[in-house]
């Protein structure tokens, strides 16, 4: 329904149950005021059909009798009749009309000229007497011309269509108020819905926690798929909110160490005068812990940032450059250790985040240089568009009890892989393959430890 400019600021300050039943309203009066105009129509045109024919067929009668000489024949109940000179004297009529003339003189005058007159006398609404329907000829009866009129009475007529009139106002204005009634109790119960959603929201805002908004399961229009998708919403919120505390309560259980070891290394060297050398260890001590702070600052933010992100830039780039990339900063340390770094990679191109996945990769062959032993490989295959990356040392493996809990956060086992690390590791490595839509595990291989990443790339 389009509304005039004027209207429509007022219209859209209205409640919408107000606007709906306003609509329905308005749009039932323009449907139902149509029907009940081609209904009068259709009726008046029948009934007015009859009387035309009953006039017509009266006068034919008494055109007849009239050019005959004869006496002029009793027409249907109620007719009249007049018969004027050219002058419009009346020079005959019926008992009812008396004397007084049904034409105007200039009717008269049409009528001498050969014209067919027509014209109702009275009106429907509002109501008057001695309504007729009349029709006049010029007439040759005797060697003169004369004007013959002929009437009927329209009483029964106007009496049906002023009932039907009473009738369809009457049928429309209940149809109105039923459809309005009907409108209203549809709008009122379509929008409970959106209510309760409503009150929900402000319980929510309250303070309220793990609130979720009851929506039936066995419908799918449209306020059900809004309450489906506030649902997800607080999904979300709900899980970013507890990704916060787990930030905050992350950061808090690992950072109390290191600070912890700074308060104690700067009141020892405040206790008493100190030398120059140790100065220089408590410096140096201090700037290890400093160090180890930032890199858990960093993996802490690098998690919060893989978990609240939307979506990933994928890149095509080639994975031969990509693993060479993730390895290239541990070779040295390889070579001071001894040992080989070994890496294997399938001639391809890979759509990833290279952001993402080279630190992981990085994370997992630092992880197999520090605790592990022997030979550290590097194995990446691609097979039906899924990306499998292995990184294999040959050390003991990972205590059998700690496989379950390896990608825990500050998850750490008890035996030689806990000597260094903040235990962030492999939970960033999981997050970097939760991300790309894939999946991280863990396991013992019979010489030693494998992790392995799998992914769509």
């Amino acid at each position: 329904m389009t509304l005039p400019g004027g209207l429509r600021p007022w219209f859209g300050r209205l409640p919408v149950v107000t606007r709906l039943v306003l609509a329905v309203a308005v749009t039932m009066s323009l449907v139902l005021t149509g029907t009940a105009w081609l209904v009068y129509w259709r009726v008046q045109t029948a009934l007015d059909r009859q009387l035309h024919d009953d006039l017509a067929a009266y006068r034919h009668s008494l055109d007849r009798a009239l050019r005959a000489g004869t006496a002029l024949p009793p027409g249907p109940s109620g007719s009249l009749y007049q018969i004027l000179d050219t002058h419009g004297r009346d020079l005959a009529s019926s008992a009812a009309v008396g004397h007084r003339p049904l034409l105007t003189p200039a009717e008269v005058d049409a009528a001498v000229h050969g014209h067919l007159v027509r014209r109702d006398v009275g009106s429907l609404l509002p109501i008057t007497p001695d309504t007729l329907r009349l029709q006049a000829e010029r007439v040759r009866a005797g060697g003169a011309t004369r004007v013959l009129v002929a009437a009927v009475r329209r009483g029964h007529r106007d009496e049906a269509l002023r009932e039907l009139l009473a009738q369809l106002a009457l049928a429309s204005g209940l149809t109105l108020i039923a459809a309005s009634y009907v409108g209203y109790r549809t709008a009122r119960a379509a929008l409970r819905p959106v209510e309760r959603y409503r009150t929900a929201a402000a319980t929510l805002a309250d303070g309220a926690q793990n609130l979720r908004l009851d929506v039936p399961a066995d419908r799918d229009d449209e306020i059900t798929r809004l309450g489906h998708t506030l649902n997800r919403m607080l999904d979300r919120l709900a899980a970013s909110a507890a990704r916060e505390r787990r930030f905050v309560a992350d950061a808090s259980h690992e950072l109390r160490t290191p600070l912890s070891l700074l308060r104690a290394e700067v009141d020892l060297a405040l206790h008493r005068p100190r030398s120059a050398g140790e100065l220089n260890q408590t410096l140096r001590s201090v700037d290890a812990e400093v160090q180890r702070l930032i890199g858990l600052s960093n993996a802490l933010l690098d998690l919060e940032e893989l978990g609240s992100a939307d979506h990933l830039t994928r890149t095509p780039g080639a994975l031969a450059d990509l693993v060479g990339t993730a390895v290239a900063p541990h070779l040295r340390s390889a070579e001071r250790a001894g040992r080989d770094l070994l890496t294997d990679a399938a001639d391809t191109t890979v759509d990833v985040d290279t952001r993402w996945l080279v630190p992981a990769i990085g994370n997992l062959v630092g992880n197999a240089l520090r605790h592990g032993h022997g030979t550290v490989r590097v194995t990446a295959t691609v097979h039906e568009s899924r990306l499998r990356l292995a990184v294999t040392d040959e050390g003991p493996g990972f205590p059998p009890e700690f496989l379950p809990r390896a990608f825990d956060r500050f998850a750490r086992a008890e035996a030689s892989r806990t000597s260094e690390g903040s235990g962030l590791g492999l939970a960033f490595v999981q997050a970097v393959a939760t991300a790309h839509g894939g999946t991280a595990r863990a396991e013992n291989t019979g010489g030693g430890a494998t992790v392995t990443i799998e992914m769509p790339c």
